[in-house]
């Protein structure tokens, strides 16, 4: 048995990345945006959270709710609803006259987004068994993972020879084709009976999330004010129905969160690392996109030209790490990618009161591509490997989650991590804190993280020139 695709599996491999590379893609591509959307619209380092924040709170919460619908109603139907959706709230954006309501646009446009990735990757677990599932996965994480990195490239051109406006209608012509695509599609969606969507469970966690992240990301400016006692009484609330949210989940007879899949050593430890890895990859991400801006005095192009090197070595490699994964078990790569990465981040304190490209960030950005290539693909396989295959939507939807949702909280943490203000000085802090969180993440799956047994097809494969 090889790692080799029928073309309707490869066809579920365009649609797959398509719908969510334009969610990853928006992930990133804003960063990069952030000071010319202020200059137009106003608003300082609050407003430029909110805008990245508002996308990743409705993003992070209903995450869940997408990936229990994708496994009850069918992956085809909820990627289509995901895909027209993710268009409109993109062109209402790209309209938006005022920053609240480019702020509110965001929003709708991440509830959208949620629909996107749970469905797409379990697309890819329930139509195909090992090798081909690990090497398909390698290539959506290559060309997903490379939206997230490209996207300041691809903002910062946008933004320096346009306008930041078309950086969001760039979204209509991969939704198109993705649902043309659907159309050729054999598959037939699967949908369970009986099943129901935890509408309570979803209004405590969005609740939960956003009272969090509206504490963090205000209290660092609002300390000695009236509203100080206001937004202290506004995390607790958001960490009470954070809390109510995961004991309704034990109780509730559709739940969003399946508390029975972290019973899997693999599952649990695999998504605590994807929190820690996946706050780094953001807070490294905004930073870099902002600090390099208006710290460094780069255009928006040569600050998204920052990140290319990464780009390359992602979409080069993943895909071939993806198959060794499969073969060797993710735990290796899972422990080295992050370490990697971590000394990537370190060589970003290089950077001074004189900067250099070359000298300063280049060598980082190569480290960190390494280190992101050799993680990527292995974590997603080992934690979609280690549920049920008729679960893979929610197991999907979970990793997902947590992955947004550290993002969230690391960004809402900007102001307390920097000191307030994106200088040199809070660049550095964050560069800190950034290695510290992956070095977490590397430990975390070092000790908690186990190769499943492996098959006799897998073994076969081994052998096989096509495997690689």
């Amino acid at each position: 048995m090889t790692a080799r695709m029928t073309p309707q599996q490869r066809l579920v491999v365009a649609i797959a990345v398509l719908g969510s590379f334009v969610a990853f893609l928006d992930g990133t591509v804003v960063n990069v945006a952030l000071p010319a959307i202020a200059r137009e619209l106003g608003g300082g380092l609050s407003t430029q959270q909110w805008t990245v924040d508002a996308y990743l709170v409705t993003l992070g919460a209903l995450i869940l709710v997408a990936g229990a619908a994708s496994d009850a109603y069918g992956r085809i139907l909820v990627l289509r609803i995901g895909l027209i959706g993710f268009g409109a709230a993109s062109l209402a954006v790209a309209a938006a006259p005022t920053i609240e309501l480019l702020i509110a646009a965001r929003a709708v446009q991440g509830i959208a987004g949620a629909f996107l990735v749970p469905s797409s990757l379990a697309l890819i677990t329930s139509t195909m068994s090992d090798p081909a599932r690990s090497r398909a996965i390698g290539l959506w994480t290559a060309m997903t993972t490379g939206a997230m990195i490209v996207g300041p490239l691809l903002g910062g051109v946008i933004v320096d020879h346009a306008s930041w406006r078309w950086v969001f209608l760039i979204n209509v012509l991969p939704i198109g084709v993705a649902l043309w695509l659907l159309t050729r599609l054999d598959v037939r969606d699967e949908r369970r009976a009986g099943a129901r969507i935890d509408w309570w469970g979803a209004t405590l966690c969005t609740a939960g999330l956003g009272l969090a992240v509206l504490a963090l990301i205000e209290l660092p400016t609002a300390r000695g004010t009236a509203a100080t006692p206001w937004l202290w009484a506004a995390l607790a609330a958001g960490v009470v129905l954070f809390a109510a949210f995961v004991l309704r989940q034990r109780a509730a007879p559709h739940p969003l969160l399946p508390l029975d899949l972290f019973r899997s050593r693999t599952f649990s430890a695999g998504n605590l690392a994807t929190l820690f890895i996946y706050a780094a990859l953001s807070l490294n991400g905004f930073v870099i996109a902002v600090y390099l801006q208006q710290g460094a005095g780069l255009s928006a192009t040569l600050a998204g030209l920052a990140s290319l090197p990464t780009t390359i070595l992602v979409i080069a490699l993943s895909s071939r790490v993806g198959v060794l994964a499969g073969r060797f078990g993710p735990r290796l790569f899972m422990t080295v990618g992050p370490l990697v990465m971590a000394t990537g981040c370190l060589l970003l304190l290089t950077v001074g009161a004189r900067f250099d490209y070359w000298w300063q960030i280049l060598p980082g950005m190569i480290v960190l591509g390494l280190g992101l290539a050799l993680t990527v693909s292995p974590l997603t396989s080992a934690i979609l490997g280690a549920a049920d295959p008729e679960r893979s939507g929610i197991a999907s939807a979970v990793n997902n989650a947590v992955a947004r949702v550290a993002g969230l909280l690391s960004i809402a943490s900007l102001a307390a991590i920097t000191g307030g203000a994106l200088d040199l000085t809070g660049f550095h802090r964050s560069v800190w804190v950034t290695a510290a969180l992956l070095v977490v993440g590397a430990v975390v799956s070092a000790i908690g993280v186990r190769n499943p047994p492996r098959s006799a097809d897998a073994r076969a494969s081994d052998d096989s020139p096509a495997a690689l």
